[in-house]
């Protein structure tokens, strides 16, 4: 308390080394800015910079380093009617005194001129500190923890509670929650207007490092993007060996401009799903599938067997006028999703139909059935038509991130496909599969076969053991004989097959659906005593081997890229060592008091390595996640806001949908009668 009356406060700090006393030296204004910065975090106040002085060769020779309420804001007294409203703020500028100057010496470093204690305002209690600007900072590693949670989709606000556990509790973290969200504002007004140049002038950089890196743009007449198209080297690899049948699913909407984002996927060796190529469109028509789809073509050099797409009229004029026989070139059959058909059927049919009776039930016997030719599918759907009266029925065809962060998200995804088949690519190679039969056969598809297409043909052949019965076998003619068997689980139906020592010919057709034999092939090739699997049977595409002489070039990363992983790695394993050594002081004051003496340290030695540490700052990392800002002017502008089905500016909602949204809402009736046709107002029995 000052004679006056004045209160003052004089800040307590645990270590007396962080008091700064005049006449101490610094070897950098950095380092006295620093070190007045950590006082204040330990004292309960911030820091900020302020007046400095400078001589004839523009070197500073005087600065203050003030406290952060130091001078006043500037107020309004007068009253004006045409004040715009803004939000409500608070101000925390109280005129404090408090500061801290240091002045040019010689030798270049920095002394402390005069050092001002007292505060005119109460300092942060020991919970609060945390909240303070001083001691909030998006760290690297926090920056590093956001950046990477995004990729797999997870919001700040998991970020935010993840960080806190990982780090023991909220004041540890560092930041607040709001800060995580700022990081998240920041990085979009970062790309901003540049996104989609910024994404073109990533692709180059991909190119550059990876040859076989193909990648094809559209603009409008404005510069505004439209199309986007690209395919990896690893992808187009793929397309080699899994390449038969493609499936095309534009189904998806995950970019805040609309834009429709498609894959062309298939099925690898291990049955999972694999990714060949993807595009983004602004548009669902003819002319816009035919651009991706001409892309593909020129990407992969050929022509897939099957292509899979839904319902969508535009693809069912524009595979054919694509994927067509020219140049040497097979023509591609086009095929729809069963899935998509089967999610119209509650849509166009109603839930009664297909909840309340067996209509799915009877129509899925020919649906999922191999086992039937065409004619008796076409009767067995007339059939089910006929018996809920459907015949002569026509029925109609009827939501964000920027691109980088988009491509982020992308990547990752690709990453986790591909990790995964390296696992099953070692599963498979580091051991053998346990063997049911006898039959030396099985030992054969067992080193033929990956593990999970093994466990497909070691089915059947336990099947082909078990649950078989030879109705008919011919004499052997050129090398050929013919069997009718029957399988037990399929009733009044018998398989003509057609067997040789190196192939076999079932009425089924399984293989040549799907590549897999079924059982009453293996059932024929029993019969005549095959022991190895006819290796006319075996599709490279099933193989353990299948990766094997490939055309594609190897794979290159970008330099930038790799070194920012390989900084991310680093970081994660400093942090999870520290938290070991952490975990191994347990609660012993003695140990983790060494602990605490041996970072202190450790952060001492670093302060004195190498002089002045350039930061890593938030710009840095996100310019090396996501690019660097192009410079000059822009060729490439960012999409439009698009409009297509499904997207919520203008979609189309069936029928179903409408009945659960009017059965949302309140139902006005009249007060007088309670009908649903008028109210009170227009009601006939009014006076």
């Amino acid at each position: 308390m000052s004679p006056g009356g004045q209160r003052y406060f004089i800040p307590t700090c645990g270590d007396l080394n962080c008091i700064p006393v005049k006449d101490m030296v610094f070897e950098s204004l950095h380092k006295a800015y620093k070190f007045y910065k950590k006082y204040g975090q330990q004292s309960g106040f911030t820091v900020r910079k302020s007046t400095e002085k400078k001589n004839g060769e523009n070197t500073i020779v005087l600065k203050h380093f003030v406290c952060s309420r130091e001078g006043f804001n500037d107020v309004n007294d007068g009253i004006c009617s045409n004040v715009v409203k803004r939000r409500r703020t608070v101000s925390q500028r109280c005129g404090c005194k408090t500061k801290i100057v240091v002045k040019y010496t010689s030798l270049d470093r920095f002394f402390v001129l005069s050092f001002v204690e007292k505060h005119n305002h109460p300092l942060a209690s020991e919970t609060g500190r945390q909240f303070l600007r001083a001691n909030r900072e998006m760290s690297l590693g926090l920056r590093t923890l956001v950046f990477g949670a995004a990729k797999v989709n997870i919001g700040n606000i998991k970020s935010f509670s993840f960080a806190k556990e990982l780090m023991g509790g909220y004041s540890i973290v560092g930041a607040t929650l709001r800060d995580f969200r700022n990081l998240d504002r920041d990085l979009k007004c970062y790309v901003g207007e540049r996104d989609g140049q910024m994404m073109i002038e990533k692709f180059k950089l991909i190119q550059e490092t990876s040859a076989s890196f193909y990648y094809a743009y559209d603009v409008d007449p404005a510069g505004h993007l439209m199309k986007l198209f690209w395919a990896d080297a690893i992808g187009r690899r793929n397309f080699e060996i899994y390449g038969d049948a493609v499936s095309f699913d534009a189904t998806f909407d995950t970019n805040k401009y609309n834009l429709i984002f498609a894959q062309f996927t298939g099925v690898d060796k291990h049955d999972k799903c694999v990714t060949f190529a993807s595009c983004l469109l602004s548009h669902e028509s003819v002319t816009d599938y035919s651009w991706p789809f001409g892309h593909f073509v020129k990407a992969m050099g050929q022509n897939h067997v099957l292509i899979i797409t839904d319902q969508c009229t535009a693809m069912k004029v524009a595979v054919p006028g694509i994927f067509y026989s020219f140049n040497g070139l097979v023509a591609s059959k086009h095929r729809l999703c069963i899935w998509h058909i089967l999610q119209k059927f509650p849509v166009k049919l109603g839930n009664r139909l297909c909840k309340e009776t067996d209509f799915m039930e009877k129509m899925k016997i020919y649906i999922w059935s191999s086992n039937i030719d065409i004619d008796e599918f076409e009767r067995g759907w007339e059939a089910v038509f006929k018996e809920f009266k459907f015949e002569g029925s026509r029925y109609f065809h009827k939501q964000g991130d920027t691109l980088c962060e988009f491509w982020l998200r992308y990547q990752s995804a690709m990453d986790r496909q591909r990790n995964e088949t390296t696992r099953l690519d070692h599963e498979t190679n580091s051991s053998i599969p346990t063997c049911i039969s006898t039959w030396f056969i099985e030992d054969d598809a067992a080193d033929l076969f990956t593990r999970a297409i093994f466990y497909k043909f070691q089915e059947e052949i336990i099947a082909s053991c078990v649950g078989m019965q030879i109705k008919r076998m011919s004499e052997e003619v050129d090398g050929v004989t013919h069997l009718e068997i029957r399988d037990v689980k399929v009733k009044d139906k018998l398989f003509k097959v057609s067997v040789s020592l190196n192939h076999v010919v079932c009425s089924c057709k399984k293989f040549v659906m799907c590549g897999i034999l079924r059982r009453h092939a293996f059932c024929g090739l029993k019969q005549i005593g095959v022991t190895k699997f006819p290796r006319t049977l075996v599709l490279n595409r099933w193989t353990k081997i299948a990766n094997n002489g490939t055309s594609s070039d190897s794979v290159m990363v970008s330099n930038d890229y790799f070194k920012l992983e390989q900084v991310s790695l680093t970081l994660t394993n400093i942090w999870f060592d520290f938290r070991e050594a952490v975990n191994k002081a347990g609660l012993h004051s003695d140990r983790l008091a060494f602990v605490q003496r041996t970072i202190k340290q450790l952060n001492t030695d670093l302060d004195n390595h190498g002089g002045d540490v350039v930061e890593f700052t938030k710009r840095d990392h996100m310019a090396a996640m996501v690019g660097d800002q192009p410079s000059g002017e822009l060729t490439v502008l960012v999409p439009k806001c698009c409009k297509n089905k499904g997207n919520y500016f203008k979609r189309m909602v069936s029928i179903r949908e409408k009945a659960v949204m009017n059965s949302k809402k309140i139902i006005r009736k009249c007060k007088k009668c309670s009908a649903l046709t008028h109210d009170s107002r227009t009601c006939p029995k009014k006076n």
